[in-house]
């Protein structure tokens, strides 16, 4: 049980700082891209963008990661974000909540891929 923690905590921490590593690659691209723009403009430019189209599909597909690489949850969470953020925000404007919440949707995904993070550890448990 300790072990299987262990081993979890050490894959979410080699995962996250292989994000962290695209992240930087990415505002780098940006900040070369558009060298006359200032350097907090750029880096809230790439943190929106991982934040709406990155974390809410790499969260949800942690579900398979067992079977997915990373670097193919990364390219898949790039259309799957598009999709859920965009229908969501569909549906919560028909519902009538205002358009500034929208920026939580994320969260409501990154929440969703614990959840699986903790039933596929619970699961094994049992195992």
């Amino acid at each position: 049980m300790i072990a299987l923690k262990s081993e979890a905590l050490a894959k979410l921490k080699k995962e996250m700082t292989y994000l962290g590593i695209l992240f930087l690659v990415i505002f780098a691209v940006f900040k070369v891209l558009f060298y006359k723009e200032d350097f907090l403009p750029t880096l809230r430019v790439v943190f929106g963008l991982f934040w709406l189209f990155l974390v809410p599909g790499f969260s949800l597909l942690y579900y398979w990661h067992e079977k997915l690489r990373f670097i193919e949850r990364i390219i898949l969470s790039f259309p799957l974000s598009a999709a859920l953020v965009g229908i969501l925000s569909y549906h919560l404007g028909l519902i009538g909540i205002d358009i500034r919440y929208h920026s939580l949707l994320p969260l409501v995904f990154l929440a969703a891929g614990l959840m699986i993070v903790i039933t596929k550890i619970k699961k094994a448990k049992k195992e």
